[in-house]
């Protein structure tokens, strides 16, 4: 189960001290999502049931082979960002800074091991607004256009 909330952002942290992944990602089917993903040199496929702040997800490994044939087969643009990942203890927050076709967006997710965590979660100052259930900011809705300009 994911249990995760999304925020736009107003003032980004200095970047400088954290990790990061370079992620390019597709999708093979938008109901049910079904999504490759390359992180790094890893390749992953993954199946998310629906909903919005808590859902199923299962995923598998993928050999490079396998995902460029199915990076082939996607619907739409591929979605590719520069992902952080933040301490906020006893959280993480996953910083992506968009790229491609989605170039100028920037949104933060935090996972969490319940509902009731989410639900009472107090975003750090430099978090704008909660999207969590604005279907635009679901990145299997933005494999088409950027729905932003």
């Amino acid at each position: 189960m994911e249990i995760e909330r999304k925020f736009l952002i107003k003032d980004l942290p200095d970047l400088s001290k954290y990790d990061y992944v370079d992620i390019e990602q597709g999708y093979l089917s938008t109901e049910p999502v079904v999504r490759i993903r390359k992180k790094n040199d890893k390749y992953i496929l993954t199946y998310k049931g629906s909903g919005k702040l808590a859902r199923e997800e299962i995923e598998a490994a993928l050999t490079a082979e396998a995902y460029q044939h199915l990076l082939e087969k996607i619907d739409g643009h591929p979605i590719t960002k520069r992902r952080y990942i933040i301490p906020y203890e006893p959280y993480t927050i996953e910083l992506d800074i968009f790229e491609g076709h989605m170039l100028g967006l920037i949104m933060a997710e935090v996972e969490f091991p319940s509902i009731e965590e989410a639900n009472s979660f107090t975003p750090p100052e430099w978090f704008a607004t909660d999207v969590t259930d604005d279907e635009r900011y679901h990145n299997s809705n933005m494999i088409w256009a950027n729905p932003f300009l």
